[in-house]
């Protein structure tokens, strides 16, 4: 670090974030399972707006992002005055550390939650604050034990990334109910599309002054590399978020492909019917074999191993045969490969690698 130069407290505490791997040296037949994107890509609807969002280049986005706030309220029944949107539900998390979390403030988040939830609480100079989970999954009462008067942010992930684990919503209210009056609640809802009935924690936003909650299109939508996320939570915590969102932090590529992919029904109901089919079968496949899984609420399978030199040799051997998925011993699993569903083709030979080196291990 420079001498005299030096960058605000708790920068350099940040690991730099490390997206999955995508490419393996001298192979071009590599199927990609570590991001959690969509197989099937974007949408028909989502791919033609892009094509003709080319044709405005020149002119900016607008700044209140109406268009798709009021898509976005009519899509789930929320009040569009009450929507921020973002480069990524990554930007809105951002936006909540830089608004609400400072030095000598802390922001708490389960074991195995999101990495960008620690990194984004550092950026803003508070302390991360990790609460254990019981099984992979949330806890809603060691949550609650890890509050301090200090504790600015809560983080929740549901269903969570990567175990693919959630917890109902009456205990999602429970922890909203307890926590102390200077603390909010933030429910990251980035695959709460593919739990069925789950609505995100929307309708527990309405009825109350400190949940917030976040979702993507980078899943479900299939618009990973267009970077569009969105929130919505209290009028209170919106007016703030929009006082330190830059005025043009989406485009209008952005904008106006997010509004079409919302309204693809078509692509949305193939993406969650395979979803749901392939996830349950590639569970059960990796179960047969002496793979452990967790029931997944997502969009991506938790395989457990019987120890880190097992899932990494089961790593190398998917590596071998062209399959990259997610090592997650950053997220403290190193027994733990994080699998992505793709499409039937590539859950079988992830199955079959699978197996045949669990052949290997008896």
């Amino acid at each position: 670090m420079h001498k005299h130069i030096r960058p605000q407290a708790g920068i350099m505490e940040i690991a730099l974030y490390q997206g999955g791997t995508s490419r393996i040296a001298g192979r071009d037949d590599v199927v990609k399972l570590s991001s959690n994107e969509n197989p099937f890509g974007a949408g028909d609807l989502a791919r033609q707006a892009y094509i003709r969002a080319g044709h405005d280049l020149h002119r900016y986005p607008s700044t209140d992002h109406a268009g798709l706030r009021a898509a976005l309220g009519e899509r789930f029944g929320l009040d569009p005055a009450r929507i921020i949107c973002g480069a990524g539900s990554d930007e809105i998390i951002t936006f909540l550390c830089q608004a609400y979390a400072g030095p000598g403030d802390e922001v708490l988040y389960s074991q195995h939650g999101f990495l960008m939830y620690r990194i984004s609480a550092l950026a803003a100079g508070a302390t991360p604050v990790v609460a254990p989970e019981h099984d992979r999954v949330t806890d809603v009462d060691a949550i609650l034990a890890a509050v301090t008067k200090r504790t600015r942010l809560v983080f929740i992930a549901n269903p969570n990334n990567p175990t693919g684990t959630m917890i109902p919503v009456e205990e999602i209210a429970r922890l909203a109910e307890n926590l102390p009056p200077q603390t909010l609640l933030v429910l990251d809802g980035a695959y709460a599309e593919f739990a069925e009935g789950y609505d995100g924690g929307a309708a527990l936003v309405d009825t109350r002054e400190n949940v917030v909650m976040t979702r993507t299109f980078s899943k479900l939508y299939g618009l990973g590399g267009l970077r569009v996320g969105w929130g919505y939570g209290p009028q209170h915590v919106i007016d703030v978020l929009n006082r330190v969102r830059g005025p043009f932090n989406l485009s209008n590529v952005q904008l106006d492909v997010a509004e079409a992919a919302l309204g693809d029904a078509a692509h949305i109901a193939r993406s969650l019917s395979e979803n749901a089919r392939l996830r349950d079968w590639l569970a059960d496949k990796l179960n047969e074999t002496g793979v452990a899984t967790d029931r997944s609420h997502a969009n991506f399978v938790l395989a457990r191993f019987r120890d880190a030199e097992q899932a990494d040799a089961c790593n190398t051997a998917l590596l071998a045969e062209g399959l990259i998925v997610r090592q997650v011993a950053s997220y403290g699993l190193p027994e733990s490969l994080r699998i992505t569903v793709g499409d039937e083709a590539a859950c079988r030979r992830v199955a079959h690698v699978i197996a045949a080196f669990m052949e290997t291990q008896r």
